[in-house]
């Protein structure tokens, strides 16, 4: 049986939809939790056969009054899974973090909450499962520039990296694939910070929640084969 770790920055971000996907095809999954008292980042020889990084609320990457405190450690151990070749998955913050470990960098941007699509611009996106629209929910501080031999396998309305993939089985995601309304509002009264029209943003979600559930189906038929997460 597989096992992947997650890394969590905040107490109100998680898997979400992804969790029933795991569970239903019997793979193993544990949190991380290095932003609570005793809480430590996971060590690099007992990571399991993958690991995602989630995002991390009002933390990014390139603010910097804002700037994750162990972000260099977590860098470090992304890297480490790709010279490994063991999958990564991130998301938000994390694709940040992706970003960063394969040589890539970030810029700073405001907190944000933003409810929209991501279109797909390679139809062999996930091996060919990435839908060719699907909702994009990002609430992030700063945003990822993925290195030049990324490949970006969906853009946003803006045209900037919505997913990209790095090497054979490393993703980055802007906006969280299995994104929950309650999520996004226990983040609200988690953190010290909202972004700007929080509230028009949670009414966008509320109308886009079955397809969120709904495109995640295929997005996770083809990280489940790339990761290799349901082999032996």
């Amino acid at each position: 049986m597989k096992y992947v770790t997650v890394i969590q920055h905040t107490q109100s971000e998680w898997l979400g939809h992804i969790e029933d996907h795991f569970e239903g095809r019997g793979i193993r999954f544990g949190y991380s939790r290095p932003f609570t008292a005793g809480g430590k980042l996971p060590d690099r020889d007992l990571l399991g056969d993958g690991l995602i990084v989630l995002g991390g609320g009002p933390w990014g990457t390139a603010t910097a009054d804002r700037t994750l405190p162990t972000l260099e450690a977590e860098v470090r151990l992304a890297r480490v899974c790709l010279m490994l070749d063991k999958p990564v998955i991130g998301i938000g913050l994390g694709a940040q973090i992706l970003a960063l470990a394969a040589d890539g960098r970030s810029e700073a941007a405001p907190l944000t909450l933003r409810v929209g699509e991501a279109r797909r611009v390679r139809d062999d996106a996930l091996n060919g499962f990435l839908p060719e629209r699907y909702p994009n929910v990002v609430y992030m501080r700063d945003r990822p520039i993925p290195p030049d031999y990324a490949q970006v396998l969906a853009i946003d309305e803006g045209g900037v990296p919505a997913l990209f993939q790095i090497g054979r089985n490393a993703f980055g995601f802007t906006g969280h694939p299995g994104v929950r309304r309650a999520m996004i509002e226990d983040l609200l009264m988690e953190c010290d910070e909202v972004p700007e029209d929080a509230a028009a943003g949670l009414d966008k979600l509320l109308a886009i929640g079955g397809a969120v559930e709904d495109a995640l189906v295929p997005i996770m038929a083809g990280l489940i084969q790339l990761t290799g997460w349901m082999g032996p």
